[in-house]
């Protein structure tokens, strides 16, 4: 069943069930007020039938006259019965009535007041003392005009509800297409979505609700895919290129060393050479099976100098800088050195620290780093600067891609994993990072811990 349809059929029922509800409160509402109305007025008959018949010797005549209007425009006396201490009656003409047994007359006498009803009539009795005698007064009415009443008001019911029913059955009905309309829009656009447009994402409507916040996390799972994929199309090319070179150089060497003998010498040069592209393999396959194990792992915290970080890079890039002919300058200016200290892996954050400062001596271009340590509003803050060759504008938003290379990286080697592992080990230890670069005037990474 269609969502459309079933909103229709839920709204529908939801509000039978409500109207129901409704009529049947109603209904008992006006049965109760109905019946104490009833009741009042036939007390107030008894009481006039009463008086009528047994205050006729002490009352003036013309307010027996009054009286005797008002009970002639109340009952008729064929629905009156005066009964005397002997439960005969003794006035009025309501005679031989099967339902006003000695018993009634009796629960009158002990309670002062009693009422019945029958299918078609109601009863009422009242004890009535007189200087004549002690008397029972019986009156009954009856119940046709508070049946009609009933079925007057349950028609009205029946009929609003039939009405109702209908009406919201087509207004749920209209509703639901209205509401749905902007979740049709969102499957069209779905539908249309191909391997080709799929990064381009849905339409958020303006509407600030569950379905723009729907499709909002909708794009964003796309965006990741996106990312997902353009990562291994990266990584097929990338692959492709970097493991074909020391492959290609290790099957080229054998085969040459295979045509002829060699000296120990040239055995050594070629397992030399075949070790060094082994090494190279093996260390690109190290950073893809860390990156794409590094969300999932648990690791775990320590904590950590990052000063003591920063020293021991500082002493493992020195034979690079020396062989790049550049320098590392370490500026320090942290009082408080408990700032310097964070909790996290100790491994990882040393990795991503080395892949940064690393980058920065291979981009440097003969001029000098400087690694400085400050504190910001209470925080750590650690900057790393170049003053190299920088990095294009179009490419500084796609550095954090993994495999990704600018293209005025020249002939300097790289696999394009560094930054971009950096940079997710920094996210998973909410580390923030800033990135700043010029072409030709170097690149400022900032990181706040």
């Amino acid at each position: 069943m269609k969502l459309r349809k079933r909103l229709t059929l839920y709204s529908t029922f939801t509000f039978g069930i409500v109207f129901f509800i409704t009529s049947l409160v109603i209904f008992i509402a006006f049965y109760q007020k109905t019946m104490y109305s009833t009741i009042s007025q036939l007390k107030n008959t008894t009481l006039l039938s009463g008086i009528y018949y047994l205050e006729q010797d002490e009352l003036p005549s013309y307010e027996h006259s009054a009286i005797k209007e008002e009970f002639r425009a109340t009952i008729q006396s064929v629905n009156v019965a005066i009964f005397n201490n002997k439960n005969k009656v003794e006035y009025g003409h309501l005679l031989g009535d099967e339902n006003i047994t000695s018993a009634i007359l009796e629960l009158v006498r002990n309670n002062k007041e009693y009422y019945f009803t029958t299918k078609d009539y109601f009863y009422h009795g009242i004890f009535y003392p007189d200087n004549q005698g002690d008397f029972v007064v019986f009156i009954k009415e009856s119940k046709e005009d508070f049946n009609e009443q009933l079925s007057s008001l349950v028609l009205i019911l029946l009929s609003v509800f039939t009405l109702g029913i209908i009406s919201i059955y087509f207004l749920s009905k209209y509703l639901s297409n209205v509401a749905y309309k902007p979740f049709k829009k969102v499957i069209d656009q779905v539908n249309s979505i191909n391997f080709n447009n799929f990064q381009e994402g849905i339409e958020v409507p303006d509407t600030k609700d569950e379905l723009a916040e729907l499709i909002t996390t909708y794009n964003k799972l796309l965006h990741r895919l996106s990312e997902g994929i353009i990562i291994q199309k990266n990584f097929i090319n990338y692959a492709s290129h970097e493991f074909k070179t020391p492959l290609t150089a290790i099957s080229g060497n054998l085969e040459v060393f295979a045509q002829k003998d060699r000296t120990p010498e040239e055995y050594k040069k070629v397992a030399n050479d075949a070790l060094e592209n082994v090494y190279r393999i093996e260390s690109i396959l190290s950073n893809l099976l860390l990156l794409s194990g590094l969300n999932n792992k648990e690791n775990t915290k320590e904590e950590i100098r990052i000063d003591e970080v920063v020293w021991d890079i500082f002493d493992a890039l020195q034979p690079k800088v020396n062989k790049l002919n550049t320098q590392l300058n370490l500026q320090f200016e942290v009082k408080d050195f408990n700032i310097l200290k964070i909790y996290g892996n100790h491994t990882l954050i040393h990795l991503a620290l080395y892949n940064i400062i690393e980058n920065a001596v291979k981009y440097s271009q003969k001029k000098p780093i400087d690694i400085s340590l400050l504190t910001d509003n209470n925080r750590l803050k650690l900057i790393v600067k170049d003053y190299g060759r920088g990095i294009e504008q179009d490419d500084l938003p796609l550095v954090r891609q993994t495999f990704y290379r600018g293209k005025n990286v020249g002939d300097i080697k790289g696999h394009g994993i560094g930054l971009s592992l950096a940079l997710r080990i920094f996210e998973q230890h909410n580390i923030e990072v800033d990135i700043q670069s010029k072409a030709g005037e170097g690149t400022c990474i900032t990181l706040l811990f």
